[in-house]
C-alpha cells in the first residue's frame, strides 16, 4: 500500500492536485474535509472532542487502507510541532503494516494563497474562506514548514497547474499513470 500524504497551508491546492493525481494513478482520494465535515455534523470545530474525533477516525480510515492494501491519497493542513505526533503516528502504522508513506509538500506564494482563499467553492466546502482567516492562522501556526522528520517532494503552486503538479507526484514516487 502507498500512501501520497499530501500537505500544506489552506489554499495552496492540496484537494485540487490530489484529486488531479486521482486521475492519473487510480488511488484512493481521502481528503482533510471529509473527516472535519463528519465530525463538524455534530461537534463544534475546533474542540477537543473535535480534534480527537476527527484525528481517530482519520487514523482509522487511513489503517484499513493500508491492512487492505488499498493505495491511497491523503491531504493535510501540517503545522510544525502541533501535528508532528499525528504524522508519525500515520508514518509508524503504515509502515507496520508493509506500507510506504510518500510525503508531499505543495507551498505558494502568500498574495496567490489570498487571492484563491475567497473562491466559492471553497466556501461551499466549509474550508477557510477569508484572508482574516487565512492570516489568523499563519500567526497562530507554522503552516509553511516542511515536515522535519521525512523527506518530502516541495512542489510550488503559485503558477503550477494543478495536473502538472500531479504529474510530477507520480513521477518523482514511480506511481502508474493512467495515461502510460
Amino acid at each position: 500500500m502507498r500512501l501520497i500524504f499530501i500537505y500544506g497551508p489552506p489554499a495552496s491546492g492540496k484537494l485540487t492536485v490530489a484529486t488531479e493525481l486521482a486521475k492519473l494513478t487510480g488511488f484512493k482520494l481521502f481528503h482533510n474535509h471529509v473527516s472535519i465535515q463528519f465530525v463538524q455534523s455534530i461537534f463544534e470545530f475546533g474542540t477537543k472532542t473535535f480534534w480527537r474525533l476527527t484525528n481517530k477516525y482519520r487514523l482509522e480510515m487511513l489503517e484499513e487502507a493500508t491492512k487492505e492494501g488499498i493505495d491511497t491519497i491523503f491531504t493535510f493542513v501540517y503545522s510544525k510541532g502541533e501535528d508532528d505526533k499525528f504524522v508519525k503516528r500515520v508514518l509508524k502504522m503504515v509502515r507496520s503494516n508493509g506500507g510506504r508513506v510518500c510525503f508531499v509538500r505543495l507551498y505558494c506564494d502568500r498574495n496567490e494563497l489570498a487571492r484563491r482563499v475567497k473562491s466559492g467553492q471553497r466556501k461551499r466546502m466549509g474550508k477557510i474562506s477569508t484572508k482574516k482567516m487565512l492570516s489568523d492562522l499563519f500567526r497562530r501556526y507554522n503552516l509553511d514548514l516542511e515536515i522535519p522528520f521525512h523527506r518530502s517532494l516541495s512542489i510550488d503552486t503559485t503558477n503550477r497547474a494543478p495536473r502538472n503538479a500531479a504529474k510530477s507526484i507520480a513521477r518523482h514516487y514511480g506511481l502508474s499513470s493512467r495515461l502510460d
